[in-house]
This record gives C-alpha cells, structure tokens and sequence, in this order.
C-alpha cells in the first residue's frame, strides 16, 4: 500500500522514562503529498541551513493550503455495499456540504467497484470532461476526481473499506489558515544517522487512525545520538530510490507538539549513513482535519526525548 493512502485520534500514550536534555544548540547562522526534496549544497553555494529550512516551509504551506491541499477536505464517508445516496439533503448517506445540490446522485458499490449514476440536470466534470456517470477509479494513481463548482471528490481504498473523500476549495480551514508555529531552525537538529540494511526489506506494522494496522515495508533501521545517547528509527520506503518515510513520536507530543506523532522524510542512505532533519518534522494531515487517515508512529518509533525541532501543534489539535 502507497504511503500516501494511509493517513478521531487518540494522543500517544508514552511510557514515563527519563527524558533526553534536548542537544545544545550552536549558533544559528543567518540567514540558513511528498514534503519538497532537500536542496543540495554546492561548492559555489554552501549550505545555509536556516534559509534552505525556510525555503522547504514555505513550500509545504504552499501544498498545504493548495486549492486541493489537506486544508480542503471536509467531508470522509465511508460506502456501505449497495446504493448511497449523495447530495447536501441530510437524508442521503453520503451528505454534502451546504450549496451543493440536494440529490446529487446515486453511488452502487458492488464489492471492490464503485459506480455514480448522476441526476439529470446536475453538471459534472472529469477531467474537465463533463460526467454524466459510470465506474469510479480507486486505486491510487488512478482515482477519477470528479468537480461540482468549487466541491472535489473521489474514491478511496483503505484495505477493505471504500470510501468517498470530499474537498471544498472553500473550507473553512483553508480560508481561514493562519500559519503553524515552528521551533528555531537549529543545526544541532539536523543529525547524521547509521543506517543498518535489513537482510531483506521486512514488513512492519503500522497503526492508524482507523484503528486498524498496515502492513508497510521497511528497508532496515537508522540508529542516531542525541546528547550521546542512542535512539532508532525504523522508516518504511516504496522503492530502493525513493525517500525514506519516517512516521515518529516524541516527549513533545504531550504539549507542544501535534498529540499523534510527526513525519520527516530522509534521502536514502549512502555509504552506510542517513541524514535526519529534525527540523522538517512536519504534521500530519490529521492536525488539520478529521477527515484524514494518516498512519501512527509503530511503537519502536516513540523517542523517550524531545525533538524541539519543526512544527509544532497547529491550533489546538
């Protein structure tokens, strides 16, 4: 299963250890849906650590608050086999937001398939082809998003379950974003890690906030000091190229932080070693919206220390 199709909550429920001292912090220089890849430092352009930290922010905001960015979704309904009724009317099972037609239509799931059959006079598009009904895509990379004025919505697969997710470019949420707060940019927050290849790329199972369990594959486990002391990571990974995904706790999750973990993408190792950024730690779709179903961090990934690096706890999820 994709990274990406696994995003309620409960707050992470820690072990009381003895806490790590965050790592002391040199002095900053300055200026210093997949996050925006690391820039590389060359020798005519070295590395600024706070401004290239910016430079990714403002990127991930960008993304963010996009018009089908997380910010957007307001609505997750889950199809029962048979006939779903859709449209803003409160009796349909599947209810839209206010604004959009009372009876939309009709969604059929049979099995693993999902057809619409759309009510007459009602104008939707396909890719920006007008849609008058048929069978919906649901696997990832081939979903048919389909358009009612400013409304998106498509299917969604999670293990047996299909659902319909709702995006409004209008949300609430997305017009009224103010930011999400972040630690300083610090150099002692970017770590260099020693990877240790698993024999074989092993699964690893991974809870989320449906409260069931995915089974992800792992391509081995990153090992890092942190005021001379040693915590493990275990990332998960689509292909031997492609970016390491991180999905972590920490001490902060209780206060500061968002409750239900933080991701951070790596690049993939080289010569044995992983570069963690801490301060790219970012969170999660679920800080933002109900409607999400974003992974938990396994227990192996919950860090008895604070990382008082990259996003904090937006509003107050």
């Amino acid at each position: 299963m994709r990274i990406a199709r696994l995003l309620t909550l409960s707050a992470l429920a820690f072990a009381t250890p003895s806490v790590a001292a965050p790592p002391s912090r040199p002095a900053m220089k300055k200026p210093a849906q997949k996050q925006p890849a690391e820039e590389k430092p060359t020798a005519e352009k070295p590395f600024d650590l706070e401004a290239e930290t910016r430079a990714w922010h403002q990127k991930r905001i960008a993304n963010l608050t996009s018009e089908d960015g997380w910010l957007s979704l307001v609505g997750l309904h889950w199809l029962k086999e048979g006939d779903n009724r859709v449209g803003s009317a409160e009796h349909n099972e599947v209810v839209f937001p206010s604004g959009a037609p009372a009876h939309l239509g009709t969604l059929t799931r049979k099995g693993g398939t999902v057809t619409l059959a759309v009510q007459p006079g009602i104008s939707l598009t396909r890719a920006g082809q007008p849609f008058t009904g048929g069978e919906l895509g649901a696997s990832e990379g081939e979903q048919d998003v389909l358009a009612l004025g400013s409304l998106r919505f498509y299917v969604i697969r999670r293990g047996d379950k299909l659902g319909i997710r709702v995006k409004d470019a209008e949300a609430p949420a997305r017009k009224q974003f103010h930011g999400i707060p972040t630690w300083p940019v610090s150099a002692a927050w970017r770590v260099e890690g020693r990877f240790e290849p698993a024999a074989n790329p092993r699964k690893v199972p991974v809870p989320n906030v449906l409260g069931t369990v995915d089974e992800m594959t792992s391509p081995g486990t990153i090992f890092f000091k942190v005021n001379g002391e040693e915590y493990r990571l275990d990332p998960v990974q689509e292909g031997p190229t492609e970016p390491l995904f991180i999905i972590f706790g920490d001490l902060t999750n209780r206060t500061d932080s968002y409750g239900a973990g933080r991701f951070l993408y790596a690049d993939p190792p080289k010569d044995g070693k992983v570069v963690l950024d801490f301060n790219r730690a970012y969170n999660p779709p679920c800080a933002f919206s109900p409607y999400a179903t974003c992974p938990l961090p396994p227990p192996q990934n919950r860090l008895k220390l604070r990382v008082e690096a990259g996003e904090k706890r937006y509003g107050d999820h």
